[in-house]
């Protein structure tokens, strides 16, 4: 039997964004991160059935909002949150749970706040199937996972405004 993680560090990206193939690397199910592939790229943006809506500022604070509110009500420990155009990283302390079913929880709520407020959310999907999530067992790991999510995205600055 596993301890309990000190923290998890979640993301999820928007639908159609980071396909399987993309230049900026991706991750395969048991076997981690993959190099570029452009053909297989193209291959799943062809299929794509939806657009791609991006999030704007607002939305981009309503995913912060909703994803601090939820922890609250859960009484998980928030570290940050922080959402992007194109994807959201959350770093979040949470007792006897399982990654998955936290960053489901965080998507779940995410989507029925955007699609209150924001219609074009609607009968479409608003995040990309599944996310990541990583165990964080030391200070030392949560400390880099809340520098990176945070101050790191910001200095990025890839986001499309």
């Amino acid at each position: 039997m596993h301890d309990q993680p000190l923290a998890y560090f979640i993301t999820f990206t928007v639908y159609g964004t980071f396909l399987q193939g993309d230049w900026r690397l991706w991750r395969s199910r048991g076997k981690g991160s993959q190099p570029a592939q452009p053909p297989l790229e193209q291959w799943h943006r062809d299929r794509l059935k939806h657009d791609i809506i991006l999030l704007g500022k607002q939305q981009r604070s309503a995913v912060e909002n909703e994803t601090a509110r939820l922890c609250h009500f859960r009484e998980w420990k928030l570290w940050t949150a922080n959402a992007r155009s194109n994807h959201v990283h959350v770093v979040v302390s949470v007792s006897a749970q399982a990654g998955d079913k936290v960053r489901d929880q965080i998507k779940a709520n995410c989507t029925r706040v955007l699609r209150q407020d924001w219609p074009v959310f609607i009968d479409r999907p608003v995040w990309t199937v599944g996310g990541d999530w990583q165990c964080i067992n030391s200070e030392n790991e949560l400390e880099q996972a809340v520098i990176y999510a945070g101050e790191v995205q910001d200095r990025k600055d890839r986001d499309h405004q």
